[in-house]
């Protein structure tokens, strides 16, 4: 059995948020970390299915004319900052903090033409000069309540599933990856998470 608290982030920091401001109906939000990749049409093609908006952070290490960047905009999701290469930032002097996540989001914005308001943390690690540098680009800090450990289960992705579904909660941001163990569950985990009774929605929105 994993240990809950790998699963369940929990934190007092009021610089960061891990839950969607409050509301009338029980809601959660999706979000993809480490795009964009192979499988994003994928991801995009079930999301329009169901008829849910999420968030994807990318790395612009990632981010060429061949990725479908437009149509993430046009199904009206939205796209954040997860640094150049996927360093840990907390282990790095605060100009260099900054200059990555300044990096990434002058390339995000370039192409895409949309401001970039919000910013995940490798790794989900960070200290006060990530806030700070963030902060100084006009970013929010937005880590997660619930981790799918997604990233750990290649060969057992039915986990991912109960991994999240066993811990769900109102106001919930649920972590994902754009891989293709996600995409085989996604069809499944969207619908369990409806029949417990829960919106989808955004920070934004």
């Amino acid at each position: 059995m994993v240990d809950s608290t790998r699963v369940v982030y929990d934190s007092n920091d009021k610089n960061i948020i891990t839950m969607l401001p409050p509301g009338g109906k029980k809601t959660v939000m999706l979000t993809f970390d480490d795009g964009p990749g192979r499988v994003l049409p994928e991801i995009l093609a079930i999301l329009q299915e169901e008829e849910i908006k999420a968030a994807f952070f990318w790395q612009s290490r990632l981010l060429h004319p061949g990725r479908p960047w437009r149509k993430v905009l046009d199904h009206g999701h939205i796209i954040g900052n997860h640094s150049c290469s996927h360093k840990n930032l907390a282990r790095l002097p605060f100009h260099d903090q900054l200059a990555d996540l300044s990096r990434c989001k002058e390339k995000i914005e370039s192409l895409t033409g949309q401001k970039v308001d919000y910013f995940r943390p490798p790794f989900g690690q960070y200290n006060s000069d990530t806030i700070a540098a963030a902060n100084q680009l006009g970013m929010e800090t937005v880590l997660w309540r619930i981790a799918s450990l997604d990233w750990e289960l290649k060969d057992d992705p039915v986990m991912i599933l109960n991994y999240v579904i066993d811990h769900l909660e109102d106001r919930a941001i649920i972590l994902l990856h754009e891989l293709p163990q996600t995409v085989e569950i996604l069809p499944a985990l969207i619908h369990e998470i409806k029949k417990a009774g829960y919106d989808f929605g955004l920070l934004d929105r």
